[in-house]
């Protein structure tokens, strides 16, 4: 998120936080797409699936529902309720700052004007950063099922295809006729040298002059 509160002073913490991103911020996106990936199988293709075959809706009106539910307690639970906490633990922010700070870090943004757990007389100090820690790693497991559930929305993919490169139909064409040519003419190629083979394979045969003929039906 890099909120910009806590940075490296020294040469050596500076290196060594640039060789740690460099390793870290992979292993975490790799990290990440493998919980997503394993999570909505469970969260939204086997309950849309489930829906379809079990109660016979459509799939797609069922898709759009799920995604419409999922994000609705997305919402509740990663942005309402924390903000709610946190206006009550922060003694200087209001419930708009704190769903500010929300938003702000689980679309990791991360300006850093909001900071929780930075003020003197906070009881449990430790405890808290450890909290907001997961806090912030599972809302945003959750913000990334929920945007790849309303990817996988078919409305959703046939407006993805209207910003997508179309490929000319002349050059298609052409790349078929010249398939087509080159096709016709390695079959052509493969007839002659089978014909060849064959001529090759036959016995030889001598052919008797038209004079020796001549002379024994003479005789």
């Amino acid at each position: 998120t890099g909120y910009g509160h806590t940075v490296p002073l020294s040469d050596g913490g500076k290196a060594f936080c640039v060789i740690y991103s460099v390793i870290g911020i992979p292993f975490t996106l790799l990290f990440l797409t493998a919980v997503v990936q394993r999570i909505i199988v469970y969260v939204t293709r086997r309950p849309v699936l489930y829906f379809h075959i079990r109660w016979g809706f459509s799939k797609q009106v069922v898709a759009i529902i799920h995604a419409i539910v999922l994000g609705f307690i997305t919402v509740s639970f990663f942005f309402l309720i924390p903000a709610a906490v946190f206006s009550v633990l922060e003694d200087n922010w209001n419930f708009l700052e704190s769903f500010y700070f929300c938003f702000i870090s689980l679309s990791t943004i991360g300006l850093g004007d909001y900071v929780p757990g930075e003020g003197y007389n906070q009881k449990f100090r430790e405890l808290y950063k450890i909290g907001i820690t997961c806090y912030l790693l599972l809302g945003l497991i959750a913000m990334l099922v929920v945007l790849e559930t309303f990817c996988e929305l078919h409305e959703l993919k046939k407006f993805r295809k209207l910003f997508y490169v179309k490929k000319d139909k002349e050059e298609d064409q052409v790349h078929i006729m010249e398939h087509d040519q080159l096709s016709f003419s390695s079959i052509s190629d493969q007839a002659a040298s089978m014909k060849d083979d064959q001529k090759a394979n036959e016995p030889f045969v001598t052919s008797q002059s038209p004079t020796s003929n001549d002379s024994s039906l003479n005789n």
